[in-house]
């Protein structure tokens, strides 16, 4: 479990592609401090630390998980957000995330303000049962809260301090984010369906 707060970024040094799976060495600040199986999000993806090698470690991803994230677009020098797992001897920050990312979504407008920064977004329409105005939402691993919510699309505020310790300050028009809609909100609406 994470909450969305993302504590470094990460960058992609090597990608190794073996069968249907893709194979990921990743450099960040925090590698070190990794252990074997740890689970950690990257972009928002609960991916499992294989191996470590002084400031890098190793993750794969299959093919379910390159389907239904932006992991395959992945290339060198990707900067990717990092998240380890929550411990649960504190508050939690952000929202409860699972590291599950639901589908993609694209970014259609990016608009800097006077210090603040608002990305627009679109998504596929069925998923529009899940979000809700002024909801929380993990968009490539990071809590945020949306508004302007329409069948399939919603905006974003960033601030400066989350612009600048995430991956969002490379985020353009037409980039694909990975979005897990809150948990709460999937569950609700699962009831729902079955009654």
């Amino acid at each position: 479990m994470f909450t969305g707060i993302i504590e470094t970024t990460g960058t992609i040094k090597q990608i190794i592609a073996s069968g249907t799976n893709k194979t990921f060495w990743v450099e960040s600040p925090v590698s070190n401090q990794f252990s074997i199986d740890q689970s950690v999000t990257h972009n928002g993806v609960c991916l499992t630390v294989e191996e470590i090698q002084n400031n890098t470690h190793r993750v794969t991803a299959i093919d379910e998980t390159l389907q239904k994230t932006n992991l395959s677009s992945w290339k060198m020098n990707t900067t990717v957000n990092i998240e380890r797992c929550m411990q649960m001897n504190g508050r939690i920050d952000g929202h409860i995330v699972q590291g599950h990312v639901d589908t993609i979504a694209t970014c259609i407008n990016t608009i800097a303000k006077d210090g603040s920064w608002e990305y627009e977004f679109e998504f596929d329409p069925q998923f529009g049962p899940l979000i809700i105005e002024k909801g929380s939402i993990a968009l490539n691993g990071t809590s945020l809260t949306i508004f302007n919510v329409t069948k399939n699309g919603f905006t974003v505020a960033i601030i400066p301090y989350t612009y600048h310790h995430t991956c969002m300050q490379y985020l353009k028009k037409g980039d694909a984010v990975n979005i897990e809609f809150d948990m709460i909100g999937k569950y609700v609406n699962r009831f729902l369906q079955l009654k």
